[in-house]
């Protein structure tokens, strides 16, 4: 049996066992409302007479504006839905379908799982839905592969840094001997040069190995990096840039290295502000900086009770669809003279402080997403 379907099929039990008039006013409420899994009941006109707390979180809607409303009210392309939903009325058949998309009619869209499962007992019949919505499934495995990538690429630069270093230090060593035998000092020009060049590959080496040291954290409110970030772009572009802010000023503080955290945020924004800069005139660009809470939010295989969002939005070109997937690998770029680190920089940091950055990318729009964990506000309050 799916596992989808174990609730309706428990559910059907129950009524054929159950006196009808405890249903579904007392009995069947007081169980569905207490489920996590989102439930919907519909009468034989699939219409709506039921939705326990967890459907309207998920459909965000109130199970009282929506009472006795048809389900079309709900979802707004229902025709494949709706002729299924009536097959199962007219014959008493169970079904589940796989990751079904649902346009919700207040303008979301859900993947999801559901289930139906017909109930009947004496002259009353509910039709009784089951929705586990897939959505964060996949967020969550994409997140997973994503850390595990970055895990990869840590193993993988760390090694090439190793052998990188140890022969430069050696070609470093063996120009700075040399430079003391020449017997002209016109030909240590060339001594000089070996000497500079290892020295710029040595520091490109340890950009891309990102911080030494582990963050400082210290209690910070996030609107300080945000504002410190936006007056560092504003002399920059000497405030030709639009730069807007879309705060929530009741997030409680986050535990973060103030320094890493600046420079993690600044080379998003900077990033932002260059590849506009690369098309159209800074006056035309708008950069906006978002900041929400979400709770009961997971991050790789931890769940946390309450997370700051950070969202930083632009309106430049996009970035290619050949990289984005790859952004935040180290000398990716999509700048001809980009070197390809910032963005890997900033995925090292926001990974010290347990946190995750996400990218999407259209033309006209791009939005990098930061969630860093505040469990430590709510320990500190209680």
């Amino acid at each position: 049996m799916p596992a989808a379907s174990r609730i309706g099929s428990l559910l059907a039990e129950v009524v054929y066992t159950m006196d009808m008039n405890m249903l579904p006013d007392r009995f069947l409420r007081q169980i569905l409302d207490n489920l996590t899994t989102a439930v919907m009941l519909l009468d034989t006109q699939l219409c709506v007479s039921y939705l326990n707390p967890a459907a309207e979180m998920l459909l965000a809607v109130s199970g009282q504006r929506v009472l006795q409303q048809p389900i079309g009210e709900l979802f707004n392309d229902t025709a494949e839905t709706l002729q299924s939903l009536r097959n199962a009325v007219s014959n008493a058949h169970p079904f589940t379908k796989r990751e079904a998309q649902l346009n919700l009619n207040n303008g979301h869209c859900l993947m999801v799982d559901y289930s139906v499962t017909p109930i009947t007992a004496s002259e009353r019949s509910w039709i009784l839905m089951e929705l586990h919505p897939r959505d964060r499934l996949l967020r969550i495995t994409k997140e997973e592969a994503q850390l595990s990538k970055q895990e990869v690429t840590k193993v993988l630069v760390r090694g090439l840094a190793h052998e990188i270093k140890n022969p430069l230090g050696g070609i470093r060593g063996a120009a700075q001997l040399l430079a003391r035998e020449l017997p002209e000092d016109s030909l240590r020009d060339y001594t000089d040069v070996i000497i500079e060049e290892a020295d710029r590959l040595r520091n490109l080496v340890d950009r891309m190995l990102g911080p030494y040291r582990p963050p400082n954290l210290q209690p910070l409110n996030i609107h300080e990096i945000t504002e410190r970030v936006c007056s560092l772009i504003q002399a920059e572009t000497q405030g030709r840039l639009e730069l807007q802010r879309d705060y929530d000023p009741s997030i409680p503080d986050i535990m973060a290295d103030q320094e890493q955290l600046i420079q993690a945020v600044l080379n998003i924004v900077r990033n932002a502000m260059q590849a506009i800069e690369a098309h159209k005139q800074l006056e035309e660009g708008q950069i906006t900086l978002q900041t929400r809470t979400l709770r009961q939010f997971t991050i790789g295989q931890k769940r946390h009770r309450l997370v700051c969002r950070l969202q930083i939005i632009d309106n430049g070109p996009g970035i290619p669809n050949d990289i984005v997937e790859s952004i935040f690998y180290p000398m990716v770029s999509g700048r001809p003279e980009g070197t390809g680190l910032g963005l890997s920089i900033t995925q090292n940091i926001i990974s010290q402080h347990q946190g995750l950055i996400e990218c999407e990318s259209l033309p006209g729009r791009t939005l990098f997403t930061l969630f860093l964990p505040l469990e430590h506000s709510l320990e500190n309050d209680s």
